[in-house]
């Protein structure tokens, strides 16, 4: 292709689970080679996390390993060790999840990588980070989820704090990450240095509660649990309708009134109580329930018609199968199938990115465990195929 935004980007990928292969696929998704290292026999853990299941390959593995090559590497052998450090010297970014204690100890610090690649991008995803009193406890999305605060902000008013329903510190970090080996990439053109970016899952789902967070900073007030409300925006919602649930999003004072225009309740819209944003957040207690029967009257149908003739923001509550139905996810085509080498199709999400003017890689299935194992070893390091069976007869690859 002529124009791949990552074409001359290679990334060794020593990462498991969720955060780092999530970052490794997006690099692969804008045309970088990533080289996903696994031990061998074993593999990343998400291979088993199933069902559901597509021919061997479990579902959750499928989400986050697209546009990868794979590998089989025992890092806790001298050669294993050799034969990475080799990779290293080619490579441009190495990405892992190592416990800072277990970087140490298996030699693969961003100091001893960079020793050997003083150019390389190293990328380092901890639950806490390379420094502090938890730099050595593992971090896992739903205690990261509860320790950030994001539990605590998240469920209804009354009972149990929720969980977000993905493992949303985990895409965050892999977020982070991806952005920040590329503002990395693009620094080393003009310093020629490598980078060692310390990320964690703690660090990142924190800094994205962005307004709720700050508002907690700014007024010391710890913030309550709005349910499916806002803090800060009102009427900023789930409703009832008459056969479902819908959300309404106001988010300005100009949809307030066109939205009490649209439901004949002028009087609304000129109660002192609720002009502005501000009035209407100090009276959510007034407001709501004068709106919730407002809501039930109409279907979430007839809502739909109503509200988007009026231009006002809302939306109802789609499952999975509704929303790959949609028209609108349709033609964006959110769902893309792809073969494996022998022809079965699966399908999976598509990336969301769209940009003029760069090719962008047609996807390749997520890769059996170790199944590049011997053109990667042969292509980047020159190794024949015997030499590569007396390492897998050692347990090496």
């Amino acid at each position: 292709m002529a124009d791949v935004p990552l074409a001359d980007v290679r990334v060794l990928d020593a990462s498991r689970v969720l955060a780092g292969p999530f970052c490794g696929m997006i690099l692969g998704d804008l045309g970088a080679e990533v080289i996903k290292v696994e031990r061998p026999g074993q593999g990343d853990e998400t291979r088993g996390w199933g069902p559901p299941f597509w021919n061997d390959l479990s579902a959750y593995f499928l989400s986050c390993n697209r546009n990868k090559k794979a590998i089989t590497l025992d890092l806790a052998q001298p050669e294993g060790k050799r034969l990475l450090f080799e990779l290293v010297r080619r490579c441009d970014v190495f990405l892992d999840n190592f416990l800072p204690s277990s970087a140490a100890r298996l030699g693969v610090t961003a100091q001893q990588l960079h020793k050997e690649n003083p150019r390389l991008i190293v990328c380092s995803i901890t639950g806490f980070g390379q420094t502090g009193p938890w730099r050595d406890v593992p971090g896992y999305d739903f205690a990261i989820q509860a320790m950030s605060g994001l539990m605590s902000i998240t469920g209804p008013v009354e009972g149990p704090p929720y969980k977000v329903g993905v493992a949303v510190s985990d895409v965050i970090t892999g977020l982070y990450a991806a952005i920040g080996i590329l503002a990395c990439l693009h620094a080393r053109q003009r310093t020629g240095h490598g980078y060692a970016i310390d990320l964690a899952l703690l660090d990142c789902t924190l800094a994205a509660q962005v307004n709720v967070a700050q508002a907690y900073l700014t007024s010391g007030l710890v913030p309550p649990r709005q349910g499916n409300a806002h803090l800060q925006i009102v009427p900023y919602q789930l409703f009832e309708t008459a056969d479902g649930h819908i959300v309404l999003a106001v988010g300005n004072d100009h949809q307030w009134q066109r939205f009490c225009r649209a439901v004949r309740r002028e009087d609304l819209a000129a109660d002192p109580r609720f002009l502005t944003n501000t009035d209407r957040v100090r009276h959510r207690s007034e407001l709501i329930p004068l709106l919730e029967p407002i809501l039930k009257s109409r279907t979430t149908a007839a809502w739909q018609e109503l509200l988007s003739a009026a231009e006002v923001p809302h939306s109802p509550v789609l499952t999975y199968d509704q929303v790959f139905a949609h028209p609108q996810c349709q033609s964006r085509g959110v769902r893309v199938t792809v073969h494996d080498p022998q022809g079965r199709p699966v399908d999976l999400l598509n990336t969301p990115f769209r940009i003029q003017g760069a090719d962008l890689p047609s996807f390749t299935v997520p890769p059996r465990l170790g199944q590049d194992t011997e053109e990667i070893l042969s292509r980047l390091l020159g190794l024949d195929a015997q030499t590569v069976d007396d390492l897998r007869r050692r347990g090496i690859v």
